[in-house]
């Protein structure tokens, strides 16, 4: 069994090891046999091994479960840091609020340490439950490849290595290991759907339909996701371009397109701009198409779509961006650098805005640069006060640059990535 284990991990991080690994540990049966199975991997592979603890303020043993993973942490010699979260505010989903604060807490953490790959202990038991609870959502090809092997997120690469083994193996793996772990009581709690799926799979395991077979489908799945996401790259190719930092379809080659295909390009195009890393809702998706079958303009999560002249232009909306300011030496709208042809010329008193339709009125040459009106409104402009200094991107260049900060082909690399 632990050889078994061990080649898990093998197939996750080698030939190419990271020199840092973080790996998440809750104290519960799956994250602490992946901590003891790392610390042996990584003595091996002469790898850096840190741990992190996510408590999340919502239980009273919640600092004791973490002082109990830093105890244990000490005494295989792995560095250990505990982080606090304590910030739900008591509305909406509490087990995706929590899930989504210990991402980016960890992701902050692991970059404060260097740490590039931060390790889960996901079990094909989490992937079957995730399978089940997609499928009551009526989820398409992404939905049910569920949890991947190796994701981006945060900027850091999120790998479970376990995610083919089954919990029971897993405590099996730390009872013969005299390994304690902590048993937590909301994994009982059927309020939440994650704990009704486990429940019912149970039930559904006489049918064969258990946490390996769920775990297949899961893996056929990703495979077709794969191959979707790659006929996606090939037609953006043909279909897409990118100017002032717009997405452009050119609207004949993008008609042509498979529907999933135009699905995707547009919740790219739309995540691309506006940093989303969720799709728009399927409702607020299908009354974009509607909008552009019937020629209408659409707004969607912070994003303008029109057609204008035979393309379909997916730009920032100006009403997301009409109150944001930004010092010039500061990104806009989180995507937006400006900067100076001569340093020297800096004013402390300029601000970065949206170019809006007053900024376009004190440029007169802006049709010259073949962009469309309302795409220039939410684009970024260097402002005195109500005086317009300078818009890069409206022929109102002046000794000012703009340029995203993301290349146009980031925006093609993240059709091959999720």
């Amino acid at each position: 069994m632990p050889e078994t284990l061990a080649k898990l991990l093998s197939e996750a991080f080698l030939p190419h090891p990271p020199r840092l690994l973080g790996v998440a540990v809750s104290g519960g049966s799956d994250s602490m046999a992946l901590l003891k199975l790392l610390q042996a991997f990584c003595k091996t592979e002469s790898i850096s091994l840190r741990a992190v603890t996510v408590d999340h303020g919502l239980r009273p043993e919640a600092a004791d479960e973490a002082a109990f993973v830093s105890r244990y942490c000490a005494s295989i010699g792995v560095p250990h840091d505990t982080l606090v979260w304590g910030k739900w505010a008591g509305a909406g989903n509490l087990q995706n609020s929590a899930r989504l604060a210990r991402y980016e807490h960890m992701a902050d953490w692991a970059k404060r340490h260097g740490i590039t790959t931060i390790a889960t202990g996901h079990t094909v038991d989490d992937q079957a439950e995730t399978v089940l609870m997609r499928l009551a959502r009526r989820s398409g090809v992404d939905g049910l490849s569920a949890i991947q092997h190796r994701v981006l997120r945060h900027g850091v690469t999120w790998v479970r290595p376990l995610l083919k083994a089954r919990r029971e193996i897993l405590r099996a793996y730390l009872r013969e290991g005299a390994v304690r772990w902590i048993n937590d009581p909301s994994n009982e709690n059927e309020v939440f759907d994650r704990i009704k799926a486990r429940k019912v799979l149970e039930l559904l395991n006489p049918l064969g339909i258990d946490a390996e077979a769920l775990g297949e489908v899961a893996e056929n799945m990703a495979e077709a996701r794969k191959s979707l996401e790659w006929q996606t790259f090939l037609a953006a190719k043909h279909v897409v371009s990118v100017q002032a930092g717009a997405v452009v379809l050119a609207e004949v080659g993008f008609r042509l397109q498979p529907a999933e295909i135009r699905r995707r390009l547009m919740i790219k195009a739309i995540n691309w701009i506006t940093g989303r890393v969720y799709a728009p809702r399927r409702g607020a998706l299908a009354n974009v198409f509607t909008a552009l079958e019937t020629g209408q303009a659409a707004t969607v999560g912070g994003c303008h779509i029109r057609r204008i002249g035979g393309r379909i232009w997916i730009f920032r909306e100006y009403n997301a961006v009409r109150d944001l300011e930004a010092a010039t030496n500061e990104l806009w709208d989180d995507r937006w650098k400006l900067s100076l042809v001569l340093p020297d010329e800096m004013d402390d008193h300029l601000k970065v805005r949206a170019l809006g339709a007053s900024g376009l009125k004190q440029c007169s040459d802006w049709r010259i640069t073949g962009r469309p009106y309302v795409v220039l409104q939410s684009t970024p402009a260097v402002w005195r006060g109500e005086i317009l200094v300078a818009a890069p991107l409206a022929g109102c260049a002046k000794i000012w640059h703009a340029e995203l900060d993301e290349t146009p082909d980031d925006f093609f690399a993240t059709l091959l990535s999720h």
